[in-house]
């Protein structure tokens, strides 16, 4: 049995060496070769000074070549920093000064952009070793080692990590994969970038299975079809806006895709229409909505076509965790009852990395038994057979596109452009998109373009405000309350 991240290829390179674990655009590794390749990578990194409990940031796309570093990374004992490459500068910065990595891994052109953000050495994808390489013995790891930081954005102005030992991975790897029963003969097709934790747990799974997983490329779609007809997928996984995409790829391909029998989606609610479309264009399909969160990485599943008993619901907690909702007092409220929704288990993470202040407000321990109790934020209630539904928030923290983002983000990167005094932001509410207002100098059609040089397309708000100034609340802060009882008049919009 695993008890660390990189034990799952092991265990699938002696149980299925010949069988296909990774394809890609260039080719394909069996489990063997993709044993070899990331032994290969443990013992580069070794070669260049890495050493256990070190950082190895890689900000690449979706590749071989990556697993094989992700698990060589592991191997090496160091820590494994996944980083989008759709993070602006911005942000990037901050990361590059937070996480101190020990050597980074990035392609083209972003290996002068990260040089000049940080100390580390910045090697190309190019420049990893392949499978025939020679490798060293493994160094010792243990259960309660760091295996990833997971940057997300939560509920600060800038991106956080999330810390993630071995064996909190290994559990939460184990306990999706009951609920959703990879098979050693699924061919998973991933199209979620492996920075996101549903995307690189995607790999966690497929490998645990012993299965195949086909990578797509995140910054095109447009082949998902050929891809999904070429290699007889039958596990997808996908955000709401991936699945509206993959419904119109569908209608104007034509051609009926039998071999899927799988849907999972988190990341933000999977309505009604999305769902039933996915059901008539993939004849035996089964749907899985989840409901997760990178603090703990998965925190609910709907039993595969659970949503034809109960719409809308997210599912049961995994086994061996437990989901609570919660009063203001932090105390346990009936089924039926809304409260903020809690989690216990041993998949709750080990808090933020170099962030005691909000890991002590976020990850809460009991004094007396020592339980951590995860506070997510989010609200809503529990059914009196323990399925959970997910009913918003309370603070300023949303999804859009499938992307979690905060409104302190996006208005330090609107601070952060020049000629910006003061930025607010409204978020989603009542069908309406979220709308920015700043005191600034400058057109609101410069402010959105700059703000797009600085934040990922899903959180650049679709509309800005110019004010002179912003209104305030007698203590000083923005009046976001006064901003949104305002009547709405024209604006500039943003081409996102």
């Amino acid at each position: 049995m695993a008890e660390l991240l990189h034990d799952l290829l092991t265990e699938a390179a002696a149980r299925r060496p010949a069988a296909t674990a990774v394809r890609d655009a260039d080719g394909a590794w069996t489990y063997a070769e993709l044993d070899r390749a990331a032994d290969a990578c443990a013992a580069w990194l070794a070669d260049r000074d890495v050493r256990p409990g070190d950082r190895v940031l890689a900000r690449l796309g979706n590749s071989r070549p990556f697993v094989a570093l992700l698990f060589g990374a592991l191997r090496a004992g160091a820590v494994f920093v996944p980083v989008g490459t759709a993070m602006k500068r911005f942000h990037l910065a901050r990361v590059m000064a937070d996480a101190e990595p020990s050597l980074v891994v990035a392609e083209g052109a972003d290996t002068g952009l990260l040089t000049e953000l940080g100390t580390a050495p910045v090697h190309d994808l190019a420049e990893l070793p392949d499978a025939d390489a020679a490798h060293r013995g493994r160094v010792p790891v243990r259960a309660d080692d760091l295996a990833l930081l997971m940057y997300t954005s939560g509920s600060t102005s800038m991106p956080k990590a999330v810390m993630t030992p071995h064996r909190a991975a290994v559990f939460v790897t184990g306990a999706i994969a009951e609920r959703l029963g990879y098979r050693a003969q699924d061919v998973v097709l991933n199209a979620i970038p492996f920075s996101f934790d549903y995307g690189l747990y995607q790999i966690f799974l497929t490998v645990a299975a012993g299965a195949e997983l086909v990578v797509s490329r995140t910054d095109s779609h447009v082949g998902l079809m050929t891809l999904l007809h070429r290699h007889a997928v039958t596990v997808f996984p996908v955000v709401p806006s991936l699945a509206e995409l993959v419904l119109r790829l569908a209608a104007r391909d034509g051609r009926q895709a039998s071999t899927v029998r799988l849907f999972t989606s988190t990341g933000a609610a999977f309505n009604r229409p999305v769902i039933d479309g996915l059901r008539a264009a993939f004849p035996g399909a089964r749907i899985a909505p989840m409901y997760g969160t990178t603090e703990c990485k998965r925190i609910t599943v709907l039993e595969p076509d659970g949503d034809l008993d109960r719409p809308h619901s997210v599912g049961r907690a995994l086994t061996g965790t437990q989901v609570l909702v919660l009063d203001d007092a932090g105390r346990p409220l009936p089924p039926g009852a809304t409260g903020e929704i809690a989690v216990r288990g041993p998949h709750v993470m080990a808090g933020y990395w170099r962030a005691p202040g909000i890991t002590g407000e976020r990850f809460r321990t009991d004094p007396r038994t020592g339980t951590v109790t995860l506070h997510t934020g989010d609200y809503g209630r529990l059914d009196a057979d323990g399925h959970l539904y997910v009913e918003g928030r309370r603070d300023d923290l949303f999804k859009r596109r499938g992307v979690r983002m905060s409104a302190l983000e996006i208005e330090a990167a609107a601070l952060d452009v020049p000629g910006v005094r003061a930025a607010a932001l409204l978020p989603p509410a009542d069908g309406a998109d979220m709308v920015l207002y700043v005191a600034a100098g400058r057109p609101a059609a410069e402010v959105l373009a700059l703000l797009a040089e600085r934040l990922e397309p899903a959180k650049v708000p679709p509309v800005c405000h110019v004010r002179a100034e912003l209104p305030l609340t007698p203590n000083g802060k923005t009046d976001k309350k006064a901003l949104a009882a305002e009547p709405p008049a024209p604006a500039a919009r943003s081409a996102a």
